[in-house]
């Protein structure tokens, strides 16, 4: 099956049974806003932002590279590096993880109204990001495998399944003050749970590789050369809007920070059907740099930049459209974030235009050259949350992320265009639309 053809089928596979898990979350939440009210649902959103961000913390970037390295040693048949690599990782969550249920409690509270409320139910929370952050070494680690419907599966559909269960299960049986955290405290032993049974498949996929090349030294200073500036850019992408969410916390109420917490997921759900197509053709960009096929490489790129641009420009007009009607589930009062949530998804397209900057750049074995790019637009999106959330509400907080999207993303590509000698961006492909030959590009000089 040629590589187009196959990023459709399988990201749009991946993508249905993310709909599907979807559904189940929004049920969950508009049940959450209907029965306990639209700030117990600001709450939840507001802890899940945080268990989301520690989780990508505690591994300490072997999670975002876990794909990168995985898909490498799977390509080059190096088994015996490849489990050194699993060892370290799931070591790494085993220390830090501990050390963050002992000593997190007192660092969390620095957060402000989000540690506040993180605070007053902390032994679940520390629980639930443990199991999240295996979760996520999984999942990076079962793609780089060429399993990604099995790395997906445990967010795509364990995890709306156990949101729906948990909020069920205390909505028919408890009431009183304390119904969320008894609702964490069944979804985090729920979902860490689902974390062992995938590490799991884990172990089994990993044990196929073969161990063709004499087992040596584990590579570790080239893991953290590239664990380090991974796991800033993760934060800053894959969990934008978590960290957008724990920003705006001290400027929009509760209300407001529901509405944006709901676009917010809305947007991730949208985000997940343009990344599942770069996890599909990340293994097989790895097996053409192994071979030194620099066009295919190239070529690679392109194909995911044309599908994945026109999956978001599908979705921003399918939010367009719809936007309102999916709000209105939640309440009356949601429908204010019909717009925001256009402007949001609009970063998708934004994203899948310039292309994959950071993979390419690792491949050139120059991660940290990310992250000026990426630090610029994390200040530029305080920054401009400070001036236009007060002038206009929701509208500015969605056209602050925007923006700062917006300038990152430039960012990123004239970074790969200057450091690897590459033009990422979707341009490259619609120059060459047979798609045999990638140009290689080279930035004018100024």
């Amino acid at each position: 099956m040629k590589l187009p053809k196959r990023l459709l089928t399988q990201s749009a596979l991946i993508f249905a049974a993310r709909l599907f898990g979807a559904g189940l979350i929004f049920v969950a939440q508009a049940a959450i806003a209907r029965v306990w009210g639209s700030e117990i649902l600001g709450e939840y959103l507001l802890i899940m932002a945080t268990i989301n961000l520690v989780a990508m913390v505690i591994p300490l970037g072997f999670n975002p590279i876990g794909t990168y390295f995985t898909a490498d040693y799977s390509a080059k048949k190096d088994g015996a590096m490849l489990w050194k690599f699993l060892l370290r990782s799931y070591g790494h969550i085993t220390v830090v993880g501990l050390l963050f249920a002992v000593f997190g409690k007192s660092v969390v509270g620095l957060l402000g109204v989000p540690g506040e409320v993180v605070s007053e139910i902390w032994l679940p929370v520390a629980l639930m990001a443990v199991a999240t952050a295996i979760i996520f070494v999984n999942s990076a680690l079962l793609v780089g495998l060429r399993r990604p419907i099995a790395g997906f599966f445990s967010e795509v559909l364990f995890r709306p399944i156990l949101v729906i269960s948990s909020f069920a299960i205390v909505a028919l049986f408890l009431e009183g003050p304390d119904v969320l955290g008894s609702m964490i405290w069944i979804l985090s032993l729920g979902y860490l749970i689902v974390a062992f049974f995938q590490l799991s498949m884990v172990v089994s996929s990993a044990r196929s590789v073969p161990h063709d090349i004499p087992s040596k030294p584990a590579d570790t200073k080239r893991w953290w050369k590239f664990a380090g500036p991974w796991v800033i850019i993760a934060l800053a992408t894959e969990f934008f809007f978590d960290i957008d969410l724990v920003l705006l916390a001290g400027q929009l109420d509760r209300q407001e920070l529901a509405i944006f917490g709901i676009c917010a997921r809305i947007f991730s759900l949208m985000s997940f059907g343009v990344a599942a197509v770069y996890a599909v053709t990340l293994p097989d960009m790895f097996e053409a740099e192994a071979k030194n096929d620099r066009a295919g490489f190239h070529r690679k790129i392109g194909d995911a930049n044309l599908v994945a641009s026109g999956i978001a420009l599908a979705l921003v007009i399918v939010v367009a459209i719809g936007g309102q009607f999916l709000l209105r589930i939640f309440g009356s009062e949601f429908v204010a974030g019909t717009w925001p949530l256009v402007l949001m998804c609009g970063a998708l397209l934004v994203r899948s235009v310039f292309g994959p900057a950071t993979v390419v750049l690792s491949v050139h074995d120059r991660p940290y050259a990310s992250l000026p790019a990426v630090a610029f637009g994390l200040a530029s999106l305080v920054l401009l949350n400070l001036w236009l959330v007060p002038l206009f509400g929701l509208m500015g907080a969605a056209a602050a992320a925007l923006s700062a999207i917006t300038l990152w993303s430039a960012g990123l590509w004239v970074t790969a265009w200057k450091v690897a000698g590459v033009d990422v961006s979707i341009m490259s492909r619609l120059r060459d639309r047979s798609g045999t030959k990638i140009q290689e590009a080279s930035l004018p000089s100024v």
